[in-house]
């Protein structure tokens, strides 16, 4: 057998074999290609976004001042928003999201699941500017008539309950923009859980449940260590998605420069704010501006990537 494999690797290594050395210079100029490009981006992000860095120095980072009539720009609002809402509707669609995949998998009747996991990828499939509508026009003024204002209403002044839940009742804030990313995530993490649970050999989960398991410990003590690897990489995909979302977010998160100071609070991101004002911008400091944002936003998502490959190092194949 290793003689064969040798044999078949020969073959292909050999100079003689012109498809073989086509398929591998092809593949090779793909790869370079991808690198070229990427480079080509982080580059052309420096060099656009140098002016603001050279001039606002490391205040860039720290400060929410952002007044293009003075052109003065701060972006630890829109990098703060980006964050919070990223994390938090992570935070929302993840259990849901692994809920439903349980669900599909080990309790729905396979005449209803296949239809169900359809669904589920056709949710997937809908525009982010659709989302975004919805939210604007549906669950916007629904959430502030019937969750927002009794919040505000009912809270002690100066109480936790105060300070969390203060703001402008109109439904555009941090917490909706992060509703609104929790759903649109929620239904791709939920398909590729599902196939992710669904690559478990069956004879596993058989066993488990020979000796005793209920369907809980099955999950936890089967299932989920045969695919936590590719669980991980989910996660971090989810995650890159709600960093990067632009349309959805810019409809329905107020957009405001400053520090959220409340979960009701309006706010911005780095992709809303590109979104809203690559447009208008008049100045050169502006655009500059704006272009580090997109520099500080790759950052943040060449980061999450890091951290994913980190988390996933020390785990074997």
């Amino acid at each position: 057998m290793a003689d064969a494999v040798t044999t078949n690797n020969s073959r292909f290594d050999s100079p003689s074999s012109t498809g073989g050395a086509i398929f591998r210079s092809a593949c090779c100029a793909a790869a370079t290609l991808l690198l070229i490009t990427l480079g080509g981006v982080v580059i052309s992000l420096a060099i656009g976004g140098w002016p603001a860095f050279e001039r606002f120095g490391l205040r860039f980072l720290t400060s929410t001042e952002w007044n293009p009539v003075t052109d003065v720009y701060g972006a630890a609002g829109p990098i703060v928003g980006t964050l919070v809402t990223a994390f938090l509707s992570l935070a929302i669609a993840l259990p849901m999201a692994v809920g439903v995949a349980v669900f599909l998998v080990e309790f729905c009747p396979r005449a209803v699941a296949r239809p169900i996991a359809i669904a589920v990828e056709l949710l997937a499939g809908i525009p982010s500017i659709v989302y975004g509508m919805w939210g604007l026009f549906v669950l916007a003024p629904w959430f502030a008539e019937h969750v927002q204002l009794p919040l505000i209403m009912n809270a002690e002044p100066d109480s936790w309950q105060d300070k969390l839940f203060s703001g402008v009742p109109n439904g555009a804030n941090i917490f909706t923009a992060s509703l609104i990313l929790a759903v649109m995530i929620l239904p791709y993490m939920a398909a590729v859980f599902r196939e992710l649970f669904l690559s478990v050999p069956p004879a596993l989960r058989e066993a488990a449940y020979g000796l005793g398991c209920t369907p809980f410990e099955v999950i936890r003590s089967v299932v989920v260590p045969y695919v936590r690897r590719g669980m991980v990489g989910v996660v971090m995909l989810g995650l890159g998605r709600a960093l990067g979302e632009t349309m959805a977010v810019t409809f329905i998160i107020g957009n405001a420069h400053g520090f959220p100071d409340s979960l009701f609070a309006s706010g911005s991101t780095i992709a809303s704010t590109i979104a809203n004002e690559f447009a208008e911008a008049t100045s050169d400091m502006h655009s500059a501006a704006l272009v580090a944002l997109g520099l500080v936003l790759f950052v943040i998502t060449f980061g999450v990537l890091a951290i994913a490959r980190l988390l996933l190092g020390g785990q074997k194949y």
